[in-house]
């Protein structure tokens, strides 16, 4: 397998043409801190050079997919302009990384996939949740815009009122309910969901990788379309988002909260 440079938080194996990505922090149920952000915006150009590879499976370490952005992080970012180009910048590649990727993209969802996790759901190819999976984008509840998946992508997977709701309410989407909505493939039993998403895999790694690729090609120059016809306003929104009181009044609140806890 072709070396990948990527950080401990997001790990890179390979089963013959399959690569298994996985969100490697499972303590802190796979949140998003600065590392994980970075690997993710660095792995896409590396699976893309990866001449072997010919389907990706990402999924989560433990007993979630990933939980969303940690709130030290995000705390970090809403103080620090620099930090906070730098995560904006790598969630565009994120999303365009993806987007544009030559493999097929499955998404194994092993649990609560929330956030930063939310959006790489919707903007994988396809899509097995575990039966005790969710999907929730509650970017709004914090204060933040949600500028690099679910609201940019939803639209073009569900209904413009789903998406709407879910993206203005931050509700739990969950699994089966997900699947009825098209943000979902498959519902699979909790212990099923990385094998039938490995054997989805396998199945597409033996059809004609030059056919395979452009295929994915041809579907996805819609959502490239309409993502880059939004993407640059969502972040900018994003951006200002962060330095509003609004959010520093809710971040304040959960870090307090999560200080207790400790305590």
């Amino acid at each position: 397998m072709t070396s990948y440079d990527l950080p401990d938080e997001l790990l890179v194996s390979a089963d013959g043409p399959i690569r298994v990505v996985t969100l490697n922090r499972p303590e802190q149920l796979n949140a998003t801190n600065h590392q994980l952000h970075a690997g993710l915006a660095a792995l896409f150009p590396q699976l893309d050079a990866d001449e072997e590879a010919r389907v990706a499976v990402i999924t989560g370490a433990g007993r979630a997919f990933s939980a969303g952005g940690d709130f030290n992080y995000i705390d970090e970012l809403s103080r620090d302009a620099w930090l906070r180009h730098t995560s904006l910048t790598h969630g565009r590649q994120i999303v365009t990384g993806m987007v544009g990727c030559r493999v097929p993209i499955i998404a194994a969802v092993n649990g609560a996939a929330v956030g930063l996790g939310c959006s790489l759901v919707a903007l994988s190819d396809i899509v097995f949740m575990a039966e005790s999976a969710h999907l929730a984008d509650p970017h709004l509840l914090v204060g933040l815009v949600a500028a690099d998946g679910g609201p940019v992508v939803w639209p073009l997977l569900t209904s413009l009122q789903l998406a709407k709701e879910y993206a203005l309410t931050g509700d739990r989407i969950p699994a089966q309910r997900a699947a009825e909505i098209g943000l979902a493939n498959h519902v699979c039993p909790d212990g099923e969901v990385m094998d039938q998403a490995m054997a989805c895999a396998h199945r597409i790694a033996r059809l004609p990788k030059g056919a395979v690729e452009d295929t994915k090609r041809v579907l996805n120059i819609q959502l490239e379309r309409a993502v880059l016809a939004s993407l640059d306003f969502a972040l900018s929104a994003e951006d200002r988002s962060f330095t509003t009181p609004e959010l520093r009044a809710n971040l304040d609140k959960l870090l307090n909260s999560e200080q207790k806890k400790v305590e």
